[in-house]
């Protein structure tokens, strides 16, 4: 009717026990407590069913929620900020997280500890699954790297770095002619009758030994050690960088290998007596193979100090003409004569007997 004020139907009044029905009916645990004791006053049912009650003890929050710090609560509490952690309930396939929530809560003047507590053992699987992976991750990243480094090792035994490196980045190496290189040939007289009558394991690992050294030396001084095939040890200078000194450095190799070879003698029961040839000239560097796969150096230069390392006497440094004119000045060397070489035909050879003392 005109005039008359309108009406909306209202519903009952909510009551506590609506609330504690609605609080039953919640996925998340709840329980409330008073905050001097601690002592729980109300609990739904999900609450319940995660933390049982003992009836031998006081029902306190402290008994119930397992992992909770009492004096931590009470200090965040004071300063008005909440508390949270994770609790460990049930066993075996039922076992679950529980993360819980406390908090300060003011009703009709009193005062109350709040607990929420939510499942959140999905989430905590769903993270200890990424951690593990990705810890997995990180182990199959640090192996791949050690086998990269283990292949690189292994690929910078049979080739110069710069020749890696030109692997690496291409996928190939493009042959190339070096025509200032000088080259080390070097091996070991007796080493037949030795490997007839010694151990082998023992004879072996004696010639590891012996060219782990020569390794050394080598670096020490620039040059490349190129390969080894028996008791055959080769080493060059001037490749795959050119250097102006190439010849003096395979010299100043050479002078020590024979050192450090008379140095050992001393001390053991058998000798080893290297042989060594060297010659400066022109050659060829390029990997040869194709699953099985070497650096490798070819030419004149190669050939002719084969032939010096042939018709060197042991413990002798034979030089051909072309080493000899580029390290006579800042080197001892003795005149062999004129030799028939086999290919090169008549050469003049040289001995390298030591260094020019710095400062003569």
């Amino acid at each position: 009717m005109a005039g008359e004020a309108s009406t909306q139907p209202t519903g009952p009044e909510p009551t506590t026990e609506h609330f504690r029905q609605l609080l039953q009916t919640l996925d998340t645990g709840v329980a409330v407590a008073d905050p001097d004791t601690l002592t729980i006053a109300f609990e739904n049912a999900r609450f319940f069913g995660w933390f049982d009650p003992d009836p031998e003890v006081e029902d306190t929050l402290e008994r119930r929620l397992p992992g909770l710090d009492v004096d931590r609560l009470r200090s965040r509490l004071e300063k008005g900020r909440s508390y949270s952690f994770d609790a460990e309930t049930g066993s075996g396939a039922r076992k679950a997280t529980i993360a819980v929530t406390l908090r300060a809560c003011g009703l009709d003047g009193d005062e109350y500890v709040i607990a929420e507590c939510v499942d959140v053992s999905k989430r905590k699987e769903a993270e200890y699954m990424l951690d593990s992976y990705a810890r997995m991750a990180e182990k199959n990243t640090r192996e791949v790297q050690r086998e990269k480094e283990r292949a690189e090792k292994l690929l910078l035994n049979i080739m110069p770095r710069a020749v890696y490196e030109e692997m690496k980045d291409f996928g190939s190496v493009t042959p190339a002619r070096f025509d200032n290189a000088t080259i080390l040939m070097l091996d070991f007289a007796g080493f037949t009758d030795m490997a007839v009558s010694r151990d082998p394991g023992s004879l072996v690992s004696e010639l590891n030994d012996i060219f782990s050294a020569f390794d050394r030396i080598v670096e020490l001084f620039g040059c490349e050690r190129m390969k080894t095939i028996g008791d055959a040890y080769m080493a060059v200078a001037g490749m795959p960088e050119e250097t102006e000194e190439h010849a003096q450095a395979i010299a100043r190799v050479a002078l020590r290998m024979r050192r450090y070879l008379e140095k050992r003698n001393t001390s053991h029961r058998e000798p080893w007596l290297g042989r060594i040839g060297i010659n400066s000239g022109p050659i060829v560097g390029s990997i040869v193979g194709v699953q099985k796969y070497v650096y490798d150096i070819f030419g004149p230069g190669v050939n002719l100090a084969a032939r010096m390392e042939a018709v060197s006497e042991p413990m002798k440094i034979t030089i051909s003409e072309s080493t000899f004119e580029a390290i006579k000045q800042e080197f001892i060397c003795s005149d062999l004569g004129e030799v028939e070489v086999k290919g090169f035909g008549v050469q003049r050879l040289y001995s390298l007997d030591g260094e020019v003392a710095r400062g003569r």
